[in-house]
Parts: C-alpha cells; structure tokens; sequence
C-alpha cells in the first residue's frame, strides 16, 4: 500500500514549540515498521515554524513575516535533522522536499516534484515534505499541510492519506466545548451539513483545523483515496489504521 502521513505541529512538539521528543520517536519507529512490512510512506510534515520558535528562545508563534520566515528556517534544519537522526536509527533514509503553493501549479515544476517523488520510492528513501515557508510569504498565512497531505496523495496516486493530529476525528460537536459530542466513524460525503460541524482553529503553534482536514477530504474522495483523522498522541494508532480497522474518522474514497 502507499501511505500519505501528515504530520501536525501538535503532534511533533510540546505546548512550549519544543519538541516531543519520545513521540516522535515513536512514531518514526512505527513508520520505519510499516515501510518493513512492505507498505510505501510519504510524510507530509508540518512543525518547522514551531521549532524555530523553541530553538531561537522566542515567547510564541510570531505575527510578523520576517520573524516567521526566519523562524521557518532555523526550525526546517532542526526538523530534518531529527528525522534524519532518528530514520537512520531503523536503517532508513529520508529525503526532504520543500514546495510551494506555485509549484503545484506550474506544469513543469509539478511534473518535476511527481517524477521526484516517484524516483525516491523506487529508491526505498522516505519523502518528508513541508511547504516552503520560508520563501512563500502567502504560504505562512493561508498555507496547510493537510490540503498539501491530500495534493500529494492525489499526485502519487496514494490508497491511504493518515492525518496525525490533536483530536481523534470528526464529532458531532466540539468535544472541548460539548460533552456529549460522539465521534463519527465513517464518513462517505462531504457537503454543507458536515463542514458545519467543524468549529475553529487548531493549536496554538499549528495553522490548520478541521476545516482544513474536510477540505482534504474532499481532494481525497475524488482522487479514490480513503483519508483518516487519528489523535496523534497514540503512534501505534497507524498499525490498525492501515488494517482498515476502525480509529479515527475514516472518509472513505471509493
């Protein structure tokens, strides 16, 4: 199988912007797992903006653009480091890509980042893919690494797309706010009824939130591909994900 993971800032690092370290390498060790067994993954990686802010000292995710960019690039480097650091733990190699909103949609660069793609899977590395932000201004404010999660997918002709994220799925209601909000566990349309359960942001440090998610949803179920929305705080939730067991909220593409 080929496996899109998106990977969300609240899931790599602490409430502080520093890194969670003992998630982190848990999921890279499940990953690493899953590429034993036979399956290829892709991650969709999100956090460089976060872990710039721990690295450089700085109080919180900053509102002007230059210390966002400059936050992006410090973090980028502390990003791939960890994962390459860790990877190579479970003998594996990774390969960062870095895009832009623009290169999507440009011909030539896009048929150039699908033939990357395709090459670094022949080559049994994992693609880690992040949007540019350090030069994509307009990526830092309207950007999401969920919408790119889904594109991706879309583009490898991917079966399954994992979203790793702060909530277990899609309720009924805002399970912070509604104690009586019930998971749904299956969810086959997109349309009006269900973007008005979505409510809000995501974390503090992230950028996206379940309107982003139904978004990719829908790239999703038009391209074939089940997507699944899982809490990350429990890595070994992509075992049974990928057994097609029930965790989550799974959209299901076909």
């Amino acid at each position: 199988m080929r496996i899109v993971i998106k990977i969300g800032t609240s899931t790599l690092t602490h409430k502080t912007g520093h890194l969670n370290i003992r998630r982190v390498e848990t999921i890279c060790k499940v990953i690493s797992d899953i590429k034993n067994a036979g399956h290829e993954v892709i991650v969709v990686s999100s956090g460089a903006i976060a872990m710039g802010v721990g690295k450089l000292g700085l109080e919180g995710r900053p509102s002007d653009m230059a210390t966002k960019q400059a936050s992006a690039a410090v973090g980028q480097c502390e990003l791939m480091y960890t994962y390459d650091k860790i990877f190579s733990e479970f003998n594996h190699n990774v390969a960062q890509i870095l895009i832009t909103n623009a290169d999507l949609h440009n011909e030539k660069n896009y048929a150039n980042f699908k033939n990357t793609l395709s090459r670094l899977l022949e080559l049994d590395a994992i693609p880690i893919i992040n949007e540019n932000d350090t030069i994509a201004t307009d990526e830092i404010v309207i950007g999401d690494n969920d919408t790119l999660g889904a594109v991706v997918a879309k583009s490898v002709h991917a079966e399954l797309l994992i979203l790793m994220s702060d909530i277990d799925g899609l309720y009924t209601a805002d399970p912070r706010k509604d104690p009586n909000a019930t998971l749904i566990p299956v969810v086959k349309k997109v349309d009006e009824a269900t973007y008005a359960l979505a409510d809000g942001k995501g974390s503090t440090f992230g950028t996206g939130g379940m309107v982003t998610k139904l978004k990719a949803a829908e790239i999703c179920i038009e391209a074939g591909c089940d997507m699944v929305i899982t809490n990350g705080k429990e890595p070994a939730n992509l075992y049974d994900i990928i057994d097609g067991k029930a965790v989550g909220t799974r959209f299901t593409g076909k």
